[in-house]
Order: C-alpha cells, then structure tokens, then sequence
C-alpha cells in the first residue's frame, strides 16, 4: 500500500469519527433535556403548560418572521422586476441606436 493510499483510509476515518461525535452529543443532548422535564420540580401538568406556552411563543415568531421575509421577498422582486425593466428599454433603446447607425454607414458607404 502506497503513502497515499494510506491517507485516504486515515482521512476517511477521521471523517466518520466526527459523524459519530455529532450523533453522540446530540444524543446526550436529548438524554439531558428529557431526564431535566423528568426531575423538574413543577407537576406534569405544569410542565405541559409550560411546554404549551413555549411552542406557541415560538410557533408566533417563527410566524412573524416568515411574514417578514415574505414581505422583504415581495420588495426585492418587485425591485428586480423594476430593474429588468428599465434594462429591458435600454436594450430596446440601444438596439435602435445601433440598427440607425448602421443604416446611416450604409447610406454613406453608398455614396
């Protein structure tokens, strides 16, 4: 086996144990949130509650910020559409100038 050879097999390695760290902090994450509502010192009905009231602030906001970029999206088309517009009429404008330049040569050219 060749130098390189042997560092493609480290570096896969090294790729999957990351892989494998991710998955393992995100399922110690989860452990210590749920074991947290477990031993929490509220009831399970206040708790639930609790949980209710957070999904729905956060239900809320992701609306209001979904919302807003709605709006910001509808701005940025409507500028864009402005902007090809305008490009759109210079085109034309330029095509013009050009297609009368090129008679004007012809004309001379003629004479």
């Amino acid at each position: 086996m060749t130098d390189y050879e042997s560092h493609q097999e480290y570096e896969g390695n090294e790729s999957s144990n990351w892989g494998l760290g991710i998955t393992l902090l995100l399922i110690g994450v989860g452990a210590g949130a749920l074991a947290g509502l477990l031993l929490a010192p509220r009831s399970g009905r206040q708790t639930r509650k609790m949980l209710r009231r957070r999904y729905e602030d956060t239900m809320e906001t992701l609306n209001e910020q979904a919302e807003e970029l709605r709006e910001r999206g509808s701005e940025w088309v409507g500028r864009a559409k402005d902007i090809a517009g305008n490009m759109g009429d210079s085109v034309e404008f330029a095509s013009n100038k050009v297609r009368d330049l090129g008679r004007e040569v012809k004309k001379r050219s003629r004479s």
